[in-house]
């Protein structure tokens, strides 16, 4: 396993800016988020451009991207081409990974299936490998539900975040069984009453969690995913659990 961390992290911040973040905080590896209303790269741009995008996503201070967090805004065919491209933007630059939300709770579950499974074809066509992200809101909130999606469509994992089982609508119950889903995994501390807390003032068990990733042979990153917080210094946030996953590896 090793540490990354996620550009979402400094997403208020132009590309340059957020990768210079995590060079001061000397992380080596990144997870670069595409999103449409991002400052950094967003999904048509790859599409309106995929060479351009390739050089973007090369030119990253030394940081190695290992993953792509994916968020695509458009519907139809358009949503598949453009997820499409951004595998072919994973393959040029040597990324095997890529996280999609779940769809919305409110979607026909047949539905859902059929769109994974789709995703899941496209980016096996370009040797990458597809995860949905933990989410409330999202079909992913609920652990039973993420392991029938995963059981059902084929080659599909989970992006990992503790978060949303801890303080969720399915608070409580256990996530021991999605371990052998999980492609990727994101971090931040969280309690029943609130997603996000400061580092060790949550309930993130970090060390059992690694412990259980480890019994299902997890070789992935860790990444790091907090959000900047109203009078807490981030940087002292990002590196505090930085080196507190580094010493626990």
């Amino acid at each position: 396993m090793l540490v990354t961390a996620s550009l979402d992290c400094f997403d208020s911040l132009p590309l340059s800016e957020a990768l210079g973040k995590l060079v001061d905080l000397e992380f080596t590896t990144i997870e670069l988020v595409l999103r449409e209303a991002s400052t950094q790269l967003s999904p048509s741009q790859v599409t309106a451009s995929l060479e351009q995008a390739v050089d973007i996503c090369r030119k990253t201070q030394r940081l190695n991207v290992i993953s792509y967090n994916v968020e695509i805004e458009a519907d139809g065919e358009q949503h598949f081409q453009q997820f499409q491209d951004i595998c072919r933007l994973a393959k040029a630059t040597k990324v095997v990974h890529v996280t999609v939300p779940s769809g919305p709770t409110v979607t026909p579950f047949n539905e859902e299936v059929e769109r994974l499974r789709r995703l899941v074809k496209i980016a096996g066509m370009e040797g990458v490998i597809v995860s949905m992200k933990s989410q409330i809101g999202r079909f992913s909130e609920d652990p039973d539900t993420v392991s029938v999606l995963c059981d059902n469509v084929e080659g599909l994992g989970l992006t990992l975040d503790p978060s949303p089982y801890i303080c969720g609508p399915y608070r409580g119950k256990s996530i021991d069984a999605l371990m052998k889903y999980v492609y990727h995994v994101h971090l931040r501390d969280a309690s029943p009453d609130a997603f996000q807390v400061r580092v060790g003032q949550g309930e993130v068990d970090y060390g059992r969690l690694i412990s259980q990733l480890r019994m299902v042979d997890y070789r992935r990153a860790l990444c790091v995913h907090i959000s900047n917080m109203e009078d807490i210094d981030h940087m002292a946030e990002m590196r505090k659990m930085r080196r507190l996953l580094e010493s626990l590896l």
